[in-house]
């Protein structure tokens, strides 16, 4: 497995990375068959050290935790911990996939836009009602089985999923309802 392992305006020790090589190495190989590469970056808030940490399956699916504590090292455990449990839920299913699938997730180029909030609401009316875009990126949308689309919005903890259905070849959401079940657009 490949790491990437960075510090946002901190510096990352050598025996920090060799910490975090061996315990999410571990952790991931028990629950998951041929990782490709983990990405784990630690940053500061505050008083606390942040550590996010994405995981790439060999399945195509991508499983991502955080966690925070004012100590670097209880930061990146308190993060594994989490991944460890996502991937210990999902491990049957996340195997029973690999196996059905024969070639890797199918994934297609779209692009993603951040658009300015309307954070004064007492202002004057805007000249048009066109938003204004103040980012846009390169994402990628995968195809995937509905219930490989809920476990990825699980894993990865989005409250959304854009997908493209593999039985239908047509473009799905699934997303988070605010009562706690999953819901699922297939226009």
């Amino acid at each position: 497995m490949r790491y990437q392992i960075s510090g946002k305006q901190i510096d990352i020790g050598d025996a920090l990375q060799t910490h975090v090589k061996e315990e999410l190495g571990g952790s991931v190989k028990k629950y998951a068959e041929r990782p490709t590469d983990a990405q784990v970056i630690f940053s500061k808030s505050g008083h606390e050290f942040v550590c996010e940490a994405t995981v790439h399956l060999s399945t195509g699916l991508t499983a991502s935790a955080k966690a925070h504590n004012n100590d670097i090292y209880g930061a990146f455990d308190a993060c594994n911990e989490k991944m460890e449990k996502q991937l210990r839920r999902y491990k049957r299913r996340l195997k029973d996939h690999h196996k059905d699938r024969v070639e890797p997730v199918e994934l297609f180029g779209a692009s993603s836009y951040i658009l300015a909030s309307e954070s004064d609401s007492d202002a004057q009316e805007p000249e048009t009602l066109q938003p204004m875009i103040i980012a846009e990126m390169q994402t990628k949308i995968a195809t995937l089985s509905v219930g490989e689309a809920v476990m990825q919005m699980e894993l990865s903890g989005d409250p959304v999923l854009v997908f493209r259905n593999e039985s239908k070849d047509g473009l799905n959401v699934v997303y988070r309802r605010e009562d706690g079940n999953i819901g699922w657009i297939d226009p």
